[in-house]
């Protein structure tokens, strides 16, 4: 099962302070408790939430900047993605990492991540979760959400589509969920999507 999704900032953008990692948008499936006592105080206990994705953001922009610098390529960052183009997800960084227990969360779990320009998104998966499934599903969710919110071109502002990732969320990781879509299956998603 899929634990949480979320997507975050991967390089600053003008005016955003060196080595400043933003959460833009998270949405956490599993009923995760923030330790063995849990907390008597929900806001205490949301705020723990926001520093667990947080945590879980900073990891994968570290390794996404870690893997451009390996990778000896220029930063895409400087690209500038015409409106009509086809996005293009194959030569997207992406990996995966383990956190393990207690860093953040109570149980060990895997993330995996993919970045796009100046975006990243991330799955965080159970520890016995389908790799290749959710590596699949995460491309095909991150394509999804580039070709119908626009996320990439200027002035696009993920914050302000929550409502509409919510819906693209639901579609492709029901509950959180991860599901095995064949061409089919994931072309009549689009069209039902885009209605």
């Amino acid at each position: 099962m899929v634990h949480a999704f979320l997507i975050h900032t991967i390089r600053c953008r003008p005016g955003d302070e060196a080595g400043h990692c933003r959460v833009l948008y998270s949405r956490v499936f599993g009923p995760e408790r923030l330790d063995d006592g849990g907390y008597q105080d929900v806001e205490k206990e949301r705020l723990g939430r926001k520093e667990q994705i947080l945590a879980v953001a900073r990891q994968a922009e570290s390794a996404c900047k870690l893997h451009q610098q390996a990778s000896g390529k220029p930063h895409p960052e400087h690209l500038i993605q015409l409106p009509d183009e086809p996005i293009s997800l194959q030569d997207a960084p992406s990996g995966v990492f383990r956190l393990p227990p207690g860093d953040p969360f109570c149980e060990s779990k895997t993330v995996l991540w993919l970045g796009v320009q100046c975006l990243g998104f991330a799955l965080v998966c159970d520890l016995h979760e389908n790799l290749m499934l959710a590596e699949s599903n995460l491309r095909l969710l991150v394509k999804g959400l580039l070709e119908h919110l626009k996320l990439l071109s200027s002035g696009s502002d993920v914050v302000l589509k929550a409502d509409k990732t919510e819906v693209l969320l639901e579609k492709f990781l029901p509950h959180g969920q991860l599901r095995f879509l064949n061409e089919q299956f994931v072309l009549s998603l689009e069209k039902e999507v885009a209605k």
